[in-house]
């Protein structure tokens, strides 16, 4: 019985310039493939961070509210969760509810009005989402919760 051996390759083959092409764009296709996926999760994670951020302040005002039995004016905002209102009404017993407030994940601020429009619960608190046009479709408020 008689063995051949193999011969060694030569040391200068390689890949082709087509297969290294080829390689590239199957790489660039996947790639392209998760961006586009990773995308819809993060607007998603957005959407969750805003209603997570609402319902927070939500509970921030009724906290305020069953201190001083009344809720902040629209004109007193949410800024009153965190600093002492001056105009009427004035609260009795203030002290701050939330240590600063928070911004969209869009990076405005949170929108309050009372009494509330959407929401019938006495007020409404609303990111203008991801457009940053209040009062549109695409707001995410207390109401979504």
């Amino acid at each position: 019985m008689k063995y051949t051996q193999l011969q060694p390759r030569n040391p200068a083959s390689g890949f082709t310039l087509v297969e290294m092409i080829l390689v590239l764009a199957i790489v660039a296709l996947l790639v392209g493939a998760a961006i586009v996926n990773y995308g819809g999760v993060l607007e998603g994670g957005k959407k969750t961070t805003a209603k997570g951020n609402i319902s927070t302040i939500t509970s921030a005002l009724r906290a305020y509210e069953v201190d001083n039995m009344v809720l902040p004016t629209t004109d007193q905002g949410l800024s009153a969760l965190v600093e002492k209102p001056t105009s009427r009404p004035a609260p009795q017993s203030w002290s701050p509810k939330l240590k600063k407030l928070p911004i969209d994940p869009w990076g405005n601020a949170y929108h309050y009005r009372r009494p509330g429009v959407k929401d019938k619960t006495g007020f409404d608190v609303y990111s203008a989402g991801p457009d940053g046009v209040a009062d549109n479709a695409d707001d995410i408020g207390s109401w979504d919760n």
